[in-house]
C-alpha cells in the first residue's frame, strides 16, 4: 500500500519520462479506443509476443517502485500513448511534458493510438541504470517541464498541445453523464472542479510518527480507558472506527442496538461513545430517522442515553449517519428545543455524494479537534443527507467546514459550508466526513507528505485527544 504510483507528473528536477514496451508486438489498432471511434474494429490485436520478456520487464519496474526510483506512472491503455500522457499532466495544473516519439515506430497514428502493453513512467537517473543492468529495454522520451503545454516531436516536426483546453475535452463526457441526473449541479462542478484544488495545512503536532502520540502498535493489554461503538443494523463504518479507537488507546467494546433495547448493554462501563456511519436500516425510513426511533420508542435504551449524557466525565462521537443520529435526536445541543436543533437535510444536488474533498478546523473548544485550529485537511465522504441547516439566532459551535464554499468543494450545499458541529463544552461532536476511513497515508488518494515514511495519517491525532481527556477524567 506504500509503494502504489501516482499518474500525476511531480515537479522534481533531473527526472526523464520513459517508455518501456511490455508486449514485443508490432504496434497495432484493432479493438482500440480510436478504432470504435472510427466505426471500425481493424485486423488485429495487440498481444504479448514474449511472455518471459513481460515478466522480467513488470518484476523490473516493481524493483524499481521498491527503491523508490519511480516518481510517476501511467500504463498504456484505452485511448493509447497520447491519452496517457495527456493524464499524466491533467492532474497537475502547473505541469506539462516535452517528449520525442520519434523512436516509438514509422506510422505516427499508431504511435500516438496503438494500445500494446506498456507503461510511460517519470524515473530517477538511477532507474536507467537499473533497467540496463537486466537488459530491459527503454526509450527515454523527454522529461517534465513547468508549463500548460504538451510538446511532442516527430521526426523533426513539433506538435504543441493546449493541456487545459484539452482537460475540459476529456472532462466532457463526464460532464454530458452528469447533466442528466442534476443539471444545475452539474454546471457548479464543470465550473469550479478544476479550480478546487486539494491543499493542506497538517497541524503542528503532526509529524507523521505513531511514537509521537504514545501509541505502541499492536497493544496487547488493555488500557482501562473505554469506549463503545454503538451500531444499528445496516451501518459499515463500524470495524474501522473500532481500529481507530484502538490505536489510539481505547479499549473498544461492540454494542448494537439491541444490547440496549434488551438492557444488556447500560453504557456505565464506558466513557466515549462512537454512533458510526453507514445506512441505517438502509436509509428507508431516512437517514438516521430509523436509527433514532429505535432510541425514542425503547426504554432501556433511551434510558441509558440520557444517563450517559448526564455523566460528567463522556465524550460521544457520531460521524456520517451517525452525524445524522445525533441531530435527529438532538444530542449535540440538549439544552435546546428539538425544533430548534441544528437539521440534516438532502445534499442540494439531491443524489448521493461520494468525494475525497478537503476540510478546515477553525479555532474551537472540541475535545477531539481543538489541536486542529488553523488547519486544512484531505477526508473521505460519502452520504445522502448531509445538508447542515441551522436556524438563525440558534448558538452553535462550528468545528470544521469544508474547503471551499461551492459545490463540489461543499458537497452537500451545507449552510455556510459547516461539515461538522460540536457542543459549547466541547465533549460531543458530529461531523459529515469519515475521518475513521482517512487514517492512513495510503487512504488519501493525493497526500503532499511521505506516504512511505509516514507512520499514520494526521486524523489519529483526533482519537488521542479524546483518549487523553478520558484518561485525565480516570486518574482524577
Amino acid at each position: 500500500m506504500r509503494k502504489t504510483i501516482s499518474p500525476d507528473l511531480k515537479d522534481i528536477s533531473g527526472t526523464k519520462l520513459i517508455h518501456i514496451d511490455f508486449s514485443k508486438h508490432d504496434l497495432q489498432l484493432g479493438g482500440s479506443a480510436l478504432a470504435q471511434v472510427l466505426n471500425e474494429l481493424g485486423e488485429e490485436v495487440p498481444r504479448i509476443a514474449d511472455a518471459s520478456h513481460f515478466i522480467k520487464a513488470f518484476e523490473t519496474v516493481q524493483g524499481l517502485i521498491r527503491k523508490n526510483l519511480v516518481v510517476a506512472g501511467h500504463d498504456v491503455s484505452a485511448g493509447g500513448l497520447i491519452t496517457t500522457l495527456l493524464e499524466m499532466c491533467f492532474p497537475n495544473k502547473e505541469m506539462g511534458m516535452r517528449v520525442d516519439l520519434t523512436a516509438l515506430g514509422n506510422d505516427w497514428v499508431k504511435v500516438l493510438f496503438n494500445e500494446n502493453p506498456s507503461l510511460v513512467l517519470q524515473v530517477q537517473h538511477e532507474a536507467l541504470l537499473e533497467l540496463t543492468t537486466h537488459n530491459i529495454p527503454f526509450h527515454i522520451l523527454g522529461e517534465p517541464v513547468r508549463g500548460t503545454w504538451l510538446e511532442i516531436d516527430y521526426r523533426g516536426k513539433a506538435h504543441t498541445f493546449d493541456i487545459p483546453v484539452l482537460r475540459q475535452t476529456w472532462f466532457r463526457t463526464s460532464f454530458l453523464m452528469d447533466q442528466l441526473q442534476r443539471p444545475g449541479h452539474a454546471d457548479k462542478r464543470r465550473a469550479n472542479i478544476f479550480q478546487q484544488q486539494l491543499t493542506y495545512r497538517y497541524q503542528a503536532r503532526f509529524d507523521g510518527r505513531l511514537s509521537t502520540y504514545g501509541i505502541n502498535a499492536p497493544r496487547r493489554t488493555p488500557s482501562g480507558i473505554r469506549a463503545a461503538i454503538i451500531r444499528e443494523k445496516g451501518v459499515n463504518g463500524d470495524r474501522e472506527m473500532a481500529y481507530a479507537l484502538y490505536l489510539a488507546g481505547f479499549d473498544v467494546k461492540d454494542v448494537h442496538m439491541t444490547d440496549l433495547v434488551s438492557g444488556r448493554e447500560n453504557l456505565e462501563e464506558v466513557n466515549m461513545i462512537v454512533f458510526v456511519g453507514g445506512f441505517s436500516n438502509s436509509d428507508v425510513l431516512g437517514s438516521a430517522k430509523g436509527w433514532a426511533g429505535a432510541f425514542l420508542y425503547n426504554e432501556k435504551a433511551r434510558k441509558a442515553l440520557d444517563n450517559f449524557y448526564a455523566r460528567e466525565d463522556t465524550l460521544s462521537l457520531g460521524v456520517c449517519n451517525g452525524c445524522q443520529l445525533m441531530m435527529e435526536l438532538g444530542l449535540v445541543y440538549r439544552d435546546l428545543k428539538m425544533e430548534d436543533h441544528p437539521k440534516m437535510h438532502h445534499n442540494g444536488s439531491g443524489k448521493f455524494e461520494s468525494a475525497f474533498i478537503s476540510i478546515e478546523i477553525p479555532e474551537n473548544n472540541s475535545v477531539m479537534l481543538h489541536s486542529y485550529a488553523g488547519s486544512r485537511l484531505g477526508v473521505w465522504l460519502a452520504h445522502g443527507e448531509g445538508k447542515f441547516v441551522v436556524d438563525s439566532g440558534t448558538r452553535i459551535q462550528v468545528a470544521a467546514s469544508y474547503g471551499y464554499k461551492e459545490y463540489p468543494g461543499n458537497p452537500n450545499d451545507s449552510q455556510d459550508g459547516i461539515a461538522a458541529v460540536c457542543s459549547h463544552d466541547g465533549r460531543h461532536l458530529a461531523i459529515m466526513p469519515h475521518i475513521e476511513r482517512s487514517l492512513f497515508p495510503w487512504n488519501w488518494p493525493h497526500y503532499t507528505r511521505n506516504k512511505q515514511l509516514d507512520e499514520v495519517g494526521p486524523w489519529v491525532e483526533a482519537f488521542v485527544n479524546a483518549r487523553d481527556w478520558v484518561k485525565a477524567r480516570i486518574k482524577g
